[in-house]
Parts: structure tokens; C-alpha cells; sequence
């Protein structure tokens, strides 16, 4: 499967984004994705996934603010993201994989497909 990530921009703190996850192929809905994020200097990590059976999964720092959704009829995950804060600022991936267990639904190396990332960067 290959992926497209978009929605990322320049956003104040308090504020809102919404970033897409486009994926090709007839079988997405038997993939898992996660997003994962970057930001400058520092490792790659975890911030929400959501398997084949629309089960979800946070990191702490994206609980209660951001909420992973998919449209299987679209080949579409969807990160909403609110009351955003400036350590949110980042590099954003999504990623896939039909075979993601779940002590692996966290981890960066569950995933074979990625995304390019989209840039979120949060003004304080």
C-alpha cells in the first residue's frame, strides 16, 4: 500500500488541525496505521494508531486532544488534533501494515508502508 499524508500547517496554540492519510490498494481495510511524529533533533514516536478493526491506541501525550479515525470506503485515516501545544510541533507520518500485532501497534518497526510526513508546527 502506499500512503500520502497531508494537513499540516502553521497553527497557534489552542489550535486545531486535521491530517489526512490517503492510502492505495484494494484491501486497506485490513491494514492497521499509525501516526508517528518527528520533531527536530529527537527519535521518531508513537502518537495514535488504529488496527484493521478499528480499535485505537494513544500515546499519553495524545490522549484526550487527538482522535485517529479511518473511511475504509475512502482509503482514508484521519488525525484530528486540538488544543494543540508547541512540543506537538513535528514532522507527522502516518504508516501501515496488514500484519501489525498488537505489542507492536506502537513501535515504528510494526510498520512496512510510510508516508512522506506533513509538517505541524505550533506557534506559542
Amino acid at each position: 500500500v502506499q500512503l500520502q499524508a497531508s494537513g499540516g500547517g502553521l497553527v497557534q496554540a489552542g489550535g486545531s488541525l486535521r491530517l489526512s492519510c490517503a492510502a492505495s490498494g484494494r484491501t486497506f481495510r485490513e491494514y492497521s496505521v499509525g501516526w508517528f511524529r518527528q520533531a527536530s533533533g529527537k527519535e521518531r514516536e508513537f502518537v495514535t494508531g488504529i488496527r484493521y478493526n478499528s480499535m485505537t491506541y494513544y500515546a499519553d501525550s495524545a490522549k484526550d486532544r487527538f482522535t485517529i479515525s479511518r473511511d475504509n470506503a475512502r482509503n482514508m485515516v484521519y488525525l484530528q488534533m486540538t488544543n494543540l501545544k508547541p512540543e506537538d510541533t513535528a514532522v507527522y507520518y502516518c504508516a501501515a501494515d496488514a500484519n501489525v500485532i498488537l505489542s507492536n501497534i506502537r513501535s515504528s518497526s510494526g510498520y512496512k508502508s510510510w508516508g512522506q510526513g506533513t509538517l505541524v508546527t505550533v506557534s506559542s
